[in-house]
């Protein structure tokens, strides 16, 4: 099954780039042509460098990765949000504050103190303080919540970051150069791709077309997520012989042990036979000769 087809990304508009005044001559060889002035996007290009990623953030997630979906301009902030919680990414959606990658230990602390707000709020400590102070740390934690929110359950730097439009997103892409961590963007006509270590090109603007490529990314981190359950589950279930530990009999019942009982007094029986016929047979070998040896002397005396 196709992971994106090339009717889909036709109908969401995605093979359509920025005006020609406006593009970067870094993406040529990503270019199909132009059209009254608006450059068109090679989707055959699009279609085999999505299934990179795709396969990519699948097996990377499937390994353990935490992925970090970033969009901060109007028209992607609903979509990240949902497809980030959808497949269960991290996300920012608001505003990229500089040191989030590079600085993170600070980051961290803000996600604590924002916790710590929101316990302050639900237990109604916030209601002991004055008015002024509590309005105060009420603003605190709107501002705290708007730029956050999506990071709350990041507990360390992310292994993969997906990024919408990295002209936009450029202190996050450079972040993520410093700290070595892959990037997978869409990457417009007016984008560079160099800084991108896994480049989608495509309309980075229209709504459908952004919703579409975020949409499957989150089912990359959704197949991968399953595929590790799987392997924890298959790890799990490994028979007890092959971890060394012993393996319990099941007690014979009464049934049982009379059959075996009667399987000893016969083989008992078979024993007895067996040491009686080489007797017998020694019996029999002697009574042979005595009656050739009588039948001899008959002859000797005719």
């Amino acid at each position: 099954m196709e992971v994106l087809t090339m009717k889909e990304l036709l109908e969401t508009g995605v093979h359509f780039g920025h005006r020609t005044r406006k593009w970067n001559p870094k993406m040529a060889r990503y270019i199909f042509t132009e059209r009254k002035g608006i450059h068109i996007i090679d989707l055959e290009q699009t279609v085999e460098m999505f299934k990179r990623a795709y396969f990519f953030i699948r097996d990377q997630v499937a390994g353990g990765a935490e992925i970090l979906f970033v969009g901060t301009k109007k028209q992607v902030q609903t979509t990240i949000a949902e497809e980030a919680r959808r497949c269960g990414a991290h996300f920012v959606n608001r505003r990229w504050l500089g040191g989030t990658l590079t600085n993170f230990a600070t980051i961290k602390k803000s996600i604590e103190r924002m916790k710590e707000l929101e316990r302050m709020m639900e237990d109604g400590t916030i209601d002991r303080f004055s008015k002024k102070e509590g309005n105060r740390l009420r603003r605190e934690l709107a501002k705290l919540e708007r730029n956050l929110d999506g990071l709350r359950h990041l507990e360390r730097v992310p292994d993969l970051i997906y990024v919408i439009d990295p002209d936009l997103e450029a202190n996050a892409v450079h972040e993520a150069n410093i700290m070595k961590i892959p990037v997978i963007a869409i990457v417009d006509t007016n984008c560079d791709p160099d800084p991108i270590d896994f480049p989608i090109p495509g309309n980075d603007d229209a709504i459908k077309a952004t919703r579409l490529i975020t949409s499957r990314i989150a089912d990359a981190v959704l197949e991968g997520r399953e595929g590790r359950q799987e392997m924890e589950e298959a790890a799990a279930a490994t028979p007890a012989e092959e971890e060394g530990e012993p393996v319990a009999v099941a007690a014979p019942t009464e049934a049982a042990a009379e059959e075996a009982a009667a399987q000893v007094e016969v083989s008992e029986s078979v024993e007895e036979e067996i040491a009686e016929e080489p007797a017998a047979a020694a019996e029999e070998t002697q009574e042979e000769e005595t009656v050739e040896e009588g039948t001899e002397d008959d002859r000797d005396k005719e």
